[in-house]
């Protein structure tokens, strides 16, 4: 099987960046004891020491006792890790550590994390506070492909966005404009007159409602496709009722079976020249090659947490396909008196707090700890030089692939068992 995904639609560092992002968020200190740090590439590691350095002298001012304390070793501990650099990184940098509570006051532990940015960061901030400043990273996570969708016939209308790999239906709207066949009565031309000035303003609608939909993050769209059957699409677009701004965004036109809604789902289809490096659709083409291979009598997939770890084991991955809310723990367990170690699978976090003897020299209570499934993945991928896909929820086809237990993988080899 050739199955080639390119490095685009893995997304490693964006996704590790989101995850690290959310647990990040969930820490909070005990009063303003967290330090973030943001160096842009233009500031030398030099400076930055300095600047800590100045700011350990000012926090001798700071009047709580245990307060100063965390905020001193705090710095002291982000000096420490800036020495081990010797520039600042081409993306810049991002520090944040502080004394984190582990079950109430009193269990503080001082906590570090070091990011080195998937894109440049142009920001220099020194910030102490109950929380981690995450703001300049979060919007290195937010999807960057943002398309507007417009289907429309005579008949009907739909209003779409395209962002990532999350579609979303705005809004649906009908003409209720009559056919070309007139009514008995009326002369040819005053019926054609009539009709006329109702498509006039249907389009003059839907051109309202496009502006209304596209124009508050204008400067965000990558482009807007308008689709539909026949010439309605170009008469629409013709009428200059859409505002300048939205018309300049245009990049294309595309023809469809459908309008409406079915409409807008057919242009994603078939736009794939002009979408090709959405999410949206580079998911959507792994997931439909991962069914299409079970189908196969001997399709060189498998799924389901305990068959992936067991290729995995193997070393028998070429491509994981994991949902972003994928629950699944890897538990590490080791003997402190002979060096026993192994790794299961669970779905459960709290095997990792179950007692058992060390199997091997029955004298150690084996110590355990839990990974993510995710995590682990990421940990995994480089040294065992596997790929991996996040297929994101509430997407059609994250709802077909959530049928196989959210997991799945392309082998090298077909299992044998």
């Amino acid at each position: 099987m050739n199955f080639k995904v390119s490095e685009e639609s893995i997304e490693q560092e964006r996704f590790r960046l989101k995850r690290l992002l959310k647990k990040l968020r969930a820490k909070e200190g005990r009063g303003t004891e967290l330090i973030s740090l943001y160096i842009p590439p233009s500031r030398r590691i030099s400076e930055a020491i300095r600047y800590l350095r100045q700011e350990y002298s000012t926090s001798a001012n700071i009047k709580s006792d245990i307060t100063r304390k965390n905020v001193q070793d705090a710095i002291v501990k982000v000096i420490e890790r800036l020495k081990l650099f010797k520039e600042t990184p081409k993306t810049g940098l991002a520090i944040f550590c502080g004394a984190i509570p582990q079950n109430g006051p009193g269990t503080e532990k001082m906590e570090i994390y070091v990011i080195v940015p998937p894109e440049p960061i142009n920001i220099s901030l020194y910030r102490c506070d109950s929380r981690f400043y995450l703001e300049p990273l979060e919007e290195l996570t937010r999807e960057k492909e943002l398309y507007g969708i417009v289907s429309i016939d005579i008949n009907e209308a739909a209003i779409a966005i395209l962002e990532g790999s999350r579609l979303t239906i705005l809004s649906k709207h009908t003409s209720g404009i009559p056919g070309k066949h007139r009514a008995g009565g009326q002369s040819a031309r005053r019926f054609e007159r009539l009709r006329e000035m109702e498509i006039n303003e249907y389009f003059k609608r839907i051109a309202r409602h496009v502006n209304q939909a596209f124009l508050p993050f204008i400067d965000r769209l990558s482009g807007i496709i308008i689709g539909g059957p026949g010439f309605t699409k170009e008469e629409f677009v013709q009428t200059k009722y859409l505002d300048y701004r939205i018309r300049d965004r245009i990049i294309g036109y595309i023809d469809t079976n459908y309008s409406g809604e079915e409409g807008v789902r057919e242009i994603v289809e078939r736009a794939r020249n002009l979408l090709k490096e959405t999410r949206f659709l580079r998911e959507r083409e792994a997931v439909n090659k991962f069914i299409n291979e079970i189908s196969r009598k001997n399709g060189l997939v498998t799924y389901g947490l305990e068959s992936v770890w067991r290729a995995l084991q193997m070393g028998n991955v070429q491509t994981v396909l994991i949902m972003e809310n994928f629950v699944g723990f890897v538990i590490r367990a080791r003997c402190p008196v002979c060096g026993y170690s192994h790794e299961t699978v669970s779905k459960e976090k709290s095997e990792a707090f179950s007692e058992e003897k060390c199997p091997s020299c029955g004298r150690g209570i084996l110590q355990k700890e839990a990974i993510e499934f995710l995590d682990y993945l990421d940990e995994k991928a480089n040294s065992l030089g596997f790929k991996v896909i996040v297929i994101s929820p509430g997407t059609e086809h994250g709802k077909m692939f959530e049928q196989f237990g959210g997991i799945g993988v392309f082998l090298r080899y077909r299992l044998e068992y």
